[in-house]
């Protein structure tokens, strides 16, 4: 499971998804498919696109990961998650295949998605890739329109060490004659969905070359999401030219109901007041750049900042991009993949970080709201494990 353990857990190729859909009989074949990819932004998109479609009155499935404190997280229709009872039937009917096969986690959950949203008739999925495009094992649908939300460096180990390189990998999800939006235009990377769209003879639209949404509410917190909205209505855009029924209401009230319409989670969150609590997924260079900003657009006395991430990447550029002015708990979460909190101490602290490590996610949050005034923040960032734990733990 890469959640847990990273680079092991991976699947570079699609032969084991194709092996487990053609056991099934090849449910995705049966679906309607928005697909979306992207460094960042990628999930919020799922679901501002999925809540749309909902006021519409359809019935829609979505794909997602990671999760934050249920596994079912991952596929939900309509914001309802899947019944545990399909999951262990799945898995009980299923599990002498998969082991012939060695699928992976993430290939057998890609697999029961489509045999769920099949089984309960969708409508439309919404379908988030896990990583990059070209190889993730999502890639064997044929969509209505592919989305890219934008492109920034993580998991530079399977995708590539420049923009282009992981444009590239991204990009593989661009179909023959299947438009595709692009989120946010960037000088490296412009050239390379130029480049795949014309060779597939795709439509392609730069979502950020026009304003769209501005006047609309949402619930959705996070100076970042008028990005996301504005790709989402990119998207939107599309569909209705492939007369699919999306009316100015659907928009409306699809924007303003995201969180309740799909059970959305993990984004800016904003879970108490005085102190102001946030958590927020920002994990690589992209996201901590918008979180940067974000703090910069809010008023507050002192900044605790509740830190932790995976140990298998170079983290050198995300605290190069971390506020010098907070006090700082280091913490780990509780998985194998995540860096140490006092060795993550030891490394912020050359980048003039400073504060304590705590052995648990809980404790280190438990100390900054101990030490927090009623006019400061703290910020709970850097993992998305470290949401999900204390998610979790906030949801026992």
């Amino acid at each position: 499971m890469f959640q847990r353990t990273g680079a092991s857990a991976y699947r570079k190729d699609l032969h084991n998804i194709i092996k487990l859909c053609d056991i099934l009989g090849n449910p995705q074949n049966d679906l309607r498919f928005i697909h979306v990819a992207g460094t960042n932004g990628k999930g919020s998109v799922t679901h501002i696109i999925a809540s749309v479609l909902q006021e519409q009155g359809y019935k829609v499935g979505v794909f997602v990961s990671p999760h934050y404190t249920d596994y079912r997280e991952r596929i939900k229709i309509n914001g309802k998650l899947i019944g545990k009872k399909f999951v262990t039937g799945f898995v009980s009917s299923n599990i002498e295949k998969f082991k012939a096969i060695n699928a992976s986690f993430f290939e057998i959950t890609n697999a029961m998605a489509f045999a769920y949203f099949k089984e309960q008739k969708t409508d439309f999925v919404v379908l988030e890739t896990g990583m990059g495009g070209r190889l993730d094992s999502t890639n064997i649908v044929t969509p209505l329109v592919s989305v890219i939300t934008n492109i920034s460096f993580d998991h530079q180990q399977f995708l590539g060490n420049t923009l282009p390189l992981i444009a590239a990998e991204k990009a593989g999800i661009i179909k023959p004659g299947i438009p595709v939006v692009i989120g946010e235009t960037q000088k490296e990377t412009k050239p390379v969905f130029i480049k795949k769209a014309k060779d597939t003879k795709s439509r392609i639209v730069f979502a950020d070359a026009k304003n769209r949404g501005s006047g609309l509410k949402t619930d959705l917190h996070g100076h970042y999401q008028k990005k996301n909205i504005n790709t989402s209505l990119a998207v939107i855009e599309l569909l209705q030219a492939l007369q699919i029924n999306i009316s100015a209401r659907a928009i409306t009230q699809g924007l303003k109901h995201v969180v309740r319409n799909t059970s959305f989670i993990g984004r800016w969150m904003i879970m108490s007041q005085k102190p102001l609590v946030i958590f927020d997924s920002a994990h690589n260079e992209g996201g901590l750049r918008e979180l940067k900003q974000g703090l910069a657009a809010l008023k507050y006395n002192k900044l605790h900042f509740v830190y932790g991430t995976v140990g298998d990447k170079d983290i050198s550029t995300n605290l190069s991009l971390l506020p010098e002015k907070a006090a700082y708990y280091f913490c780990n979460a509780d998985l194998p993949r995540a860096l140490d909190a006092k060795k993550l101490q030891e490394q912020a602290a050359t980048y003039n970080l400073h504060g304590n490590y705590y052995p648990t996610v809980r404790k280190a949050l438990k100390a900054a709201k101990k030490q927090a005034g009623k006019n400061d923040l703290v910020l709970v960032a850097g993992s998305v494990f470290i949401v999900a734990e204390v998610l979790q733990k906030t949801k026992s």
